[in-house]
Order: C-alpha cells, then sequence, then structure tokens
C-alpha cells in the first residue's frame, strides 16, 4: 500500500473524537491583525482572558491554526495589511466610450486593510489625471495613508529601478502636501499590488459592465453613474469574511488615516531659474523679485494655476501672484538692496515738492524735465542729478543757476551743473541802460522806404 491507503485504512474507521478546545473565530482574527501594532500572541490571550477554564490551545497551536485559515483565503488576500498604511491606485484596462468620439480612462484606488473601493473617470491617464484623481481618492476616504502604491506608470516614475525608484518632482510635490510618501511596486511584479489589481477586476465586472449600454456626452456624466454603483460595490458582503469592504473601512481604515490638509492640492511645474542681476527671475516672459543676496544663483521656480513660488535648497524664498503680463515685472522692495529702494521709492509728485522747497524756479525746471520726457520715469535721473547740485553748491545757488536755465530753455541737469561750475550765477546782471540811437542827419527814418 502507499501512505494515503495505508492511512486511510488505519484511520479512516476510527471514529472521531470531539474536540474540547473553544477555537476562536479566525475570520476576526485576521480583521484584528490588520490593527496597527496588533499581534498574535495579544489575540490568544486576550482568548485565553475569555476562557479561563484552559479550554483553549496553546500558542503554537493557536498559531498554527491561524496559518491553516490563511491557506484557505486567496494568495492575494494572505497579505497582512496595517491599518491606513498603504493606498494603492492603478487604471483599469477597460474604458467608456464618449459621444465625442473620445474615451473615458477609469482610475482605481483601493485601502489596503478594508479593500475599500474608489473609481474615478478622467479624459487621460496624463500626470494630472493620476493626481487629481488620487487627491480625489484620499478626498472620498477622507484622509490621507503612510504610503500610495501606483504602478511605474511614465508620467509619474521619473526612474522605475527596482531597487530605488525615484518619483518625479511634481509627484514628491504632491506627497510632502499631503504628507505621505509614493513608493512604486516593482517592475513586472503585480502582486506587489495584489489590492489594486483585484479593486480594477472588481470595478470592471461590477460598474464597467453594468454601464456598458449607456451613452455618455462627457468625463462627469460617467462619474455622476459611478458614484451610486461604488456605493453599491463596497458595501457587498464578503464571502469568506464578515461585514463588507464598508464596514470594515469604518471600523479600522478610517480612524487610522491621517488628517487631510486645509487646502487641496494643486498641480505645480517646475523650472530652473537663474536671478538676473536686477534679482528678478524670467518666467514666460514676466519678471518676479527675489532677494538681493541670491543675484547669480541658479533657483528652482515652482509654478502653479494661480502662484509662482521661488524655492532655494528647498526653502521658499519668494512668493508672487502669477502673471501674464509679458515683459512687465512683479517686485516687492524688500528684495531689492538699499539703493534699488530709495530709487523705486521717487515719484514725480516727490521729485517735485523737493524742488519747490530749494525754489520757484527749481521746482519749474524739474516740472519741465519730467514733462518733457516719453515717460517720467526717464527723467527720475536727470531731476535726481539737478537737485543733487544742492548739496555741493547750496540751496541758492542752485535756485539762481535754475533762473537762468529757464531763461535759456534748456532741460538738461549738466548745463545747469556747468552753470554752476562757471559761476555764471553769481554774475550780476547788467544795470546799463538799453542803446538808443541819437538823432543824425545821416541816419534815414522810415519815411525813406515808403
Amino acid at each position: 500500500m502507499d501512505e494515503t491507503a495505508l492511512h486511510d485504512r488505519l484511520m479512516g474507521g476510527a471514529p472521531q473524537r470531539a474536540s474540547g478546545f473553544v477555537a476562536p473565530d479566525y475570520a476576526q482574527v485576521r480583521q484584528e491583525l490588520q490593527r496597527k501594532g496588533m499581534t498574535l500572541m495579544l489575540l490568544w490571550q486576550e482568548h485565553s482572558e475569555r476562557h479561563p477554564d484552559g479550554s483553549i490551545h496553546s500558542y503554537s497551536q493557536f498559531c498554527e491554526n491561524y496559518r491553516r485559515f490563511a491557506q484557505t483565503l486567496k494568495r492575494s488576500m494572505r497579505q497582512i495589511h496595517r491599518a491606513g498604511e498603504k493606498l494603492f491606485i492603478d487604471y483599469a484596462g477597460l474604458t467608456v466610450a464618449l459621444a465625442n468620439a473620445s474615451r473615458a480612462h477609469i482610475f482605481v484606488s483601493a485601502l489596503g486593510a478594508s479593500g475599500y473601493t474608489f473609481a474615478y473617470a478622467t479624459p487621460s491617464e496624463t500626470m494630472a489625471d493620476w493626481l487629481g484623481a488620487t487627491a480625489q481618492a484620499l478626498r472620498f476616504y477622507g484622509g490621507c495613508t503612510a504610503l500610495i502604491v501606483p504602478d511605474n506608470p511614465r508620467a509619474m516614475i521619473a526612474n522605475p529601478d527596482r531597487y530605488e525608484p525615484r518619483a518625479n518632482d511634481t509627484v514628491l510635490d504632491f506627497a510632502r502636501h499631503y504628507g505621505t510618501s509614493v513608493l512604486p511596486a516593482r517592475p513586472r511584479h503585480p502582486q506587489d499590488k495584489a489590492k489594486a489589481e483585484s479593486a480594477v477586476q472588481v470595478v470592471e465586472r461590477w460598474i464597467l459592465m453594468r454601464l456598458r449600454h449607456q451613452r455618455f456626452d462627457s468625463v462627469d456624466e460617467v462619474n455622476e453613474a459611478i458614484a451610486p454603483l461604488l456605493q453599491q460595490l463596497n458595501a457587498k458582503a464578503f464571502q469568506k469574511l464578515p461585514g463588507c469592504r464598508a464596514s470594515v473601512f469604518a471600523e479600522i481604515d478610517a480612524p487610522a488615516l491621517r488628517a487631510l490638509p486645509m487646502q487641496t492640492w494643486e498641480l505645480a511645474t517646475y523650472k530652473t531659474v537663474k536671478v538676473h542681476i536686477d534679482s528678478h527671475i524670467a518666467f514666460e516672459e514676466h519678471y518676479y523679485s527675489v532677494p538681493h543676496a541670491l543675484v547669480g544663483r541658479t533657483l528652482e521656480a515652482r509654478v502653479t494655476q494661480r502662484i509662482v513660488e521661488v524655492l532655494h535648497r528647498g526653502a521658499r524664498v519668494a512668493s508672487h501672484v502669477r502673471s501674464a503680463h509679458k515683459g512687465k515685472f512683479t517686485t516687492l522692495p524688500e528684495h531689492l538692496s538699499k539703493a534699488h529702494r530709495a530709487h523705486l521709492q521717487w515719484n514725480p509728485e516727490r521729485l517735485i515738492h523737493w524742488g519747490q522747497d530749494i525754489g520757484v524756479a527749481t521746482g519749474s525746471l524739474v516740472t519741465r524735465m519730467l514733462s518733457t520726457r516719453e515717460h517720467p520715469e526717464h527723467g527720475y535721473r536727470a531731476c535726481l542729478g539737478l537737485l543733487s547740485l544742492a548739496k555741493r553748491y547750496g540751496k541758492p545757488r542752485l535756485e539762481a543757476a535754475c533762473v537762468i536755465a529757464l531763461v535759456l530753455g534748456t532741460t538738461r541737469s549738466g548745463h545747469v551743473r556747468d552753470i554752476l561750475a562757471n559761476g555764471r550765477d553769481q554774475v550780476a546782471p547788467s544795470t546799463v541802460p538799453e542803446w538808443v540811437s541819437p538823432a543824425h542827419a545821416n541816419v534815414r527814418g522810415p519815411e525813406h522806404y515808403h
């Protein structure tokens, strides 16, 4: 006989003795193990306290019985996921046809412990679609997980290395905003995200197949149709475990999730920029100021739909409202040096008032210098050069020189400087009366030309 036949002959006819040990609910044990910090030892001790008469198995037999129970489950369900630890995300292979001949792509996510599933339609599978749908998923769950586990899509993963995968900068910015980390699965290892694979299959069978006869005009209509079916899916009872996805989520996953940030994440793009000598960086032909100490440095610009942030070694050094005016400047005074800041404070009214404090002629000349320029700012330097002459020559001399300049009709500060340097302002005006021709026989009068 072989061993199987011998075992049947020896043990088959013997009556089975009823076990006197009280067995725990191993399905409940499996769900309890998904709680963060839970161990089989603690569950066995609690089981022992409920049965102090000693009618329980030893700890080693308890572990062996649980191992046999776990083997009866599906292969993908034997993994133990901690509550609130991982969110698995992927796109379904099936798409939904739209009236404009395009197709809606279906994003699917599932929590590791409860399998609580979310589905969302997007126009395509770009990086913006991936991250936007993930943000919608976190809002659906009402919290953040410690890890987000995608596949290795080119839209998100810059380097899909087996040992040190690296996400792109925008994905890392998304993770920083939500206080989580993105850890892609190993390439060509779908078992690393078995929850997502299972959720995709369930969504395709329970949701997309029910929508196959409907016609949709937009992606939003697809999402409206998905919402009630998604609720039914999560309320569907498990086959071998107690409860459903929704009940296990409310009991295990929901309390372990991290709180969502106050602001919803916005898609941001990054660009390497260099600070010009005027303390500004250029983005889309508009110029934004940064602290003058960073002149010549290479920085990183983080640009959203409304904000332009400038980062130096990961720290924000400047933030501006995004502007579409090409060739214009957005400048904060505190970013400029002391000399540049003083120049920025000048305006026509202030310069005219300063000139009038010296004298009426000086104020009039300043007004003329500003009015003759195409733009008042073009005359700022000339006016400052004119007014600075008061420090060297004194206000009375400058006023006298401005009187002469007004008579000459000049609007150049250099001419006033020459008048002061030559001392022409100090020459007393001539008091000789105007010359009158004397009467003479040889002088012909106007009658001669009739």
